[in-house]
């Protein structure tokens, strides 16, 4: 995103005397190179004859720890050095450079980002927090209010996706950033003053040349006149398996005559769902889903959108992806797993990757896949389930590329073939039959609820633990909405109760909620 009206300043002369220092505030996140950034810029400035100095102060608040980068740089007047700050001060800053765009609003929160001085550089890629990952529904921020904050605090703005076009040009994003610096003209300093910074830098020196190149002209780029005709986007188009079978499935959904939307949604549900167990599975999901269908068009759904098999495109492949023991093992030694890893750290094709993963099994997920009549046999016996217990609930350190682990993890996850058979899967399929039947019986009578019931599912997420809570979350949400069926205002007052216990902990008194309904039913 970058604004139409944005206003490019003048770039001051090479190497001039300012009356007061120019200050930067670099915010990036661990492992995005903002000491790397931090350096060219000090680097930058001396090398011009100026007096530069830098300060940081790591954060641990957000994902790895948000790091406040601070650099003041001033040339020296009369054979005297100037005093410079060691933190920025709000609506003293003269460049605000931020990694990731919450860090940009967290900035402008911090009122070091001014109409009248600052210039905001941005990418607006997301890296999500902690929070964002673990709430037990959408918990992802909003970016618009940073996006219309953005347009109104800045002097002037250049934002857009540095991240995606560092990774285009084999480089950083702290590379894409400097170059958007320099196409700003906020510095005092010419192009070529920056590209002998980076060429000073060794090993990769070249991506980060060609980087900081794609940057500069991105942001020199000029603005698109208010009146530029916008091309006409291409229909929509569903998407198509390469595999004969599975393209053989995703017929059946396109021979249903869905909206584009939910056949969409139910092609990617399919696609889910066969690589979880098998293309035998992925025909159970199309099963169940063209039975909600026939429900649907008998429910007038055409009305809604068929907003229930939308719904239940989505939520029902959550539901029969569900994590078990044998899921972790296979998603922790898939290669595209582990080529992640190698991207997100920057590993070097000669240098050798190692992980260390804190693991923390039970008797219970153990139990959970072994036949149903064994496993039942087991939890029957309480003090031989007791013993092993004890001995099997630990805290482990794995190295999950060690030759040791990943054999015995490549095992487990290769054990989906006992999947149908074992307990876990019986109890998950019944909860889902169970789920299903509530959501459609309410959808007979008001087609809102049903669909509000068959969002409910988003609440059960996560393995061990965390899904036994989130699983009695949904039991009590959904136990409380069916006194709500005949009221008029049913759907509004389940999809108040969801929401509030997505936010529970977080502002959300689900039971104080549960205790008003009672009140009134």
């Amino acid at each position: 995103m970058m604004r139409d009206d944005t206003v490019r300043l003048p770039l001051a002369p090479a190497g001039d005397a300012t009356e007061r220092p120019i200050s930067l505030a670099i915010v990036a996140m661990g492992g995005q190179g903002g000491g790397v950034l931090t350096g060219w810029v000090v680097k930058l400035a001396e090398d011009a004859g100026w007096v530069a100095q830098s300060t940081s102060v790591p954060g641990v608040a957000q994902r790895t720890g948000a790091t406040i980068y601070y650099v003041e740089m001033m040339k020296a007047q009369n054979g005297r050095k100037p005093v410079l700050a060691q933190m920025p001060t709000p609506g003293d800053v003269d460049v605000v450079l931020a990694s990731e765009f919450m860090e940009a609003g967290r900035s402008i929160l911090r009122g070091i980002v001014t109409p009248d001085k600052t210039t905001l550089i941005a990418s607006d890629h997301r890296s999500l927090a902690i929070s964002e990952k673990s709430a037990p529904g959408l918990g992802i921020a909003d970016s618009d209010a940073v996006t219309e904050a953005v347009g109104v605090v800045a002097r002037q703005e250049i934002v857009f996706d540095m991240n995606a076009l560092a990774t285009e040009n084999g480089s950083v994003i702290s590379a894409a950033i400097f170059g958007a610096l320099a196409g700003s003209g906020a510095l005092p300093f010419p192009r070529e003053a920056y590209h002998a910074v980076i060429g000073s830098g060794g090993k990769g020196a070249a991506a980060s040349k060609r980087t900081f190149d794609a940057a500069f002209d991105r942001a020199c780029a000029p603005a698109k006149p208010a009146d530029a005709v916008v091309a006409t986007p291409p229909p929509a188009t569903l998407p198509r398996f390469e595999d004969r079978r599975m393209a053989a499935l995703g017929q059946r959904i396109e021979a249903l005559g869905l909206p584009v939307r939910v056949a969409e949604m139910a092609l990617h549900g399919l696609a889910k769902v066969a690589d979880f167990q098998d293309l035998a599975y992925g025909t159970e999901y199309l099963d169940r889903l063209e039975a909600i269908y026939r429900t649907d068009r008998a429910l007038d759904g055409a009305s809604q959108d068929y907003d229930l098999t939308f719904q239940a495109a989505k939520y029902l492949a959550n539901a029969m992806t569900y994590d078990d023991i044998v899921r972790v093992a296979d998603l922790k030694t898939r290669a595209a797993r582990r080529q992640r890893i190698v991207d997100e750290i920057g590993a070097k094709p000669d240098q050798i990757l190692h992980t260390t993963e804190y693991m923390h099994p039970r008797l219970e997920e153990l139990a959970g896949i072994l036949p149903v009549g064994l496993a039942r046999w087991l939890k029957h016996r309480s003090g031989l389930y007791n013993w092993l217990d004890r001995r099997i609930d630990k805290g482990r350190r794995v190295r999950t590329y060690s030759a040791g682990w990943f054999i015995l993890l490549y095992i487990v996850g290769g054990l989906r073939s006992w999947r149908r058979r074992s307990l876990r899967h019986a109890t998950e399929m019944a909860h889902i039959a169970e789920w299903l039947q509530q959501a459609l019986h309410a959808a007979q009578q008001d087609y809102e609820l049903g669909v509000e019931i068959m969002k409910c599912r988003r609440l059960i997420k996560g393995y061990s633990d965390t899904h036994e809570r989130s699983q009695s979350k949904f039991s009590k949400v959904v136990a409380t909405i069916q006194q709500l069926q005949g009221r008029n205002d049913a759907a509004q007052w389940a999809r108040r109760l969801r929401e509030t216990a997505i936010r529970e902990g977080e502002g959300g008194d689900l039971d104080g909620l549960i205790r008003t309904i009672r009140s009134f039913t």
